[in-house]
């Protein structure tokens, strides 16, 4: 049964609920709804922060129950911190309380965490972002499992609002919270997904069962005999060591003005990355079915576009291919003429994601666009450079990197600029092309953008290498959805402001 979120303006003190979910901020000082129900169940939560049960940490929670002379069946405490938060702490607390009431047997649930002060946002901003991870918290993936898992009791979700002025404001910003959710939980599907299903041939088909949800958007898909008759021969010769022919996947929501230049959105979307003839070590290949969760995440960003029908020209287009070693396969110090007709000499076939994104940046001059946005997971130095907290960015526009940096800190799911100065262009220089396709060891995710940046001159673009923060390894391993939320925040401020 799908998550139903909505409003609810009753006097939480006699509200009817499996459970009512209060803040505690500023150092146990209650006020609000939490300082009401307080009183009218006679001090009892009073009494139970003084005893310490409740952790001072951000997010920490408590839950009590059947408290006199209040409906609610259970009271989740949330220690909120000090206000105002941060939007980032507030998603955060968010969580928080998302992965608390899963935990719990309850059914339904109503929420006063719009109360915790914020800075910057009002109350429909904080309605996205419960609402939001709400339906990413009740993620789970069990397609290729015999034994489904077990759904998440909590079906029924309310927002407690004071001001039920404000609830024309909330309703949307509560369907902007779930379409982002779903936007994740597609893009964390494709993910998961096993790579010998997974195909480009599969993400081809699944943008068409997109179209067939969603009418407005228009579906184009290329295959390698159409790529070769536009002389892709980058982008092919990542394919032609595979049985798995390469698809160009265009995506287009046409919901701006006519006349209105589109943001592009461009996946790289290798569904199984062996390194080709420059093979990887077997420990840990299994991951690099997760080489296409670029592509994933424009799935994602493009069906929460969809469904909130956003009044904006978005564009998602997916570079999808299998590397694989092969009698056909392309060999290191082979030279391969890319759709821009630049030459690449071909060092390492394990730098395949450059080689697909190339052709499809040149592709998507078509368009016209205003803005374009390159997502993949492109180099291991990204990691190095960064960790697992937060995506490499590099752009040719100042603005633009800007607004994906603010989108970045708004839904917590940040990124962090690196240079493509021209002094790195010189490591990018071959005696036989002209250009290699790796620029040696220093700065490899630097030199990856800047290879790049030599088929996006004509228009203002970006860069988000993923590779540090699409995918969770461990106990927790599978595809994390980034950064839909992040992509979301930046077309929503497009949008709306």
């Amino acid at each position: 049964m799908p998550l139903d979120i909505n409003i609810a303006n009753t006097n939480p003190t006699t509200l009817k609920t499996g459970c009512l979910v209060l803040p505690v901020a500023n150092q146990r000082k209650l006020s609000g709804s939490t300082a009401r129900v307080d009183q009218a169940c006679d001090g009892l939560i009073s009494s139970v922060l003084k005893q310490g049960d409740l952790a001072d940490k951000p997010g920490s929670t408590v839950t009590l129950h059947h408290l006199p002379n209040i409906n609610a069946k259970r009271i989740l405490l949330v220690s909120a911190g000090n206000e105002p938060v941060s939007a980032a702490a507030f998603a955060q607390l968010a969580a928080s309380q998302a992965n608390a009431l899963n935990a719990m047997n309850t059914k339904d649930a109503v929420s006063c965490l719009l109360e915790v002060e914020v800075e910057g946002n009002n109350n429909a901003r904080k309605a996205q972002d419960i609402s939001n991870a709400l339906v990413v918290s009740q993620y789970q993936f069990d397609f290729h499992k015999s034994a489904k898992a077990k759904p998440v009791q909590l079906n029924k979700f309310a927002i407690h609002n004071e001001n039920k002025k404000d609830n024309k404001a909330l309703t949307p910003a509560v369907a902007r919270g779930i379409s982002i959710g779903n936007g994740v939980h597609t893009a964390r599907d494709l993910g998961n997904m096993a790579a010998n299903i997974c195909t480009p041939t599969y993400l081809a088909e699944h943008a068409k069962q997109l179209k067939k949800s969603h009418p407005s958007l228009k579906v184009t898909v290329l295959g390698e005999t159409q790529m070769a008759r536009l002389k892709m021969g980058a982008l092919l010769s990542v394919s032609a060591g595979s049985e798995e022919e390469a698809k160009l996947i265009c995506m287009e929501h046409r919901g701006g003005k006519s006349g209105d230049k589109p943001v592009v959105l461009v996946g790289k979307g290798i569904t199984f990355d062996t390194g080709g003839i420059s093979i990887k070590p077997s420990a840990g290949m299994d991951e690099m079915k997760f080489d296409m969760c670029g592509a994933a995440s424009v799935f994602g960003v493009m069906r929460a576009v969809a469904e909130l029908n956003l009044p904006l020209n978005v564009i998602g287009v997916v570079a999808a291919a299998e590397n694989m070693p092969g009698g056909k396969a392309t060999k290191p110090g082979d030279i391969v003429t890319s759709m821009s007709g630049q030459t690449v000499e071909i060092l390492n076939t394990d730098a395949e994601g450059r080689l697909v994104l190339c052709d499809a940046l040149t592709y998507i001059g078509k368009y016209k666009p205003d803005v374009v946005i390159d997502i993949a997971t492109l180099t291991g130095a990204v990691i190095i450079a960064l960790g697992h907290h937060t995506t490499g960015m590099m752009s040719n526009d100042d603005d633009l990197a800007d607004e994906l940096y603010r989108a970045g800190r708004q839904s917590d799911d940040k990124c962090w600029r690196l240079p493509i100065w021209d002094e790195y262009q010189k490591q990018l220089s071959s005696n036989f092309a002209d250009i290699p396709n790796i620029g040696g060891r220093p700065a490899g995710s630097i030199t990856a953008g800047c290879f790049l940046a030599r088929f996006a001159s004509d228009y203002r673009w970006a860069h988000l290498d993923i590779a540090g923060v699409a995918w969770k390894q461990g106990a927790a391993k599978g595809a994390t959805g980034r950064p839909v939320s992040m992509l979301m925040e930046f077309l929503l401020q497009r949008a709306h402001g």
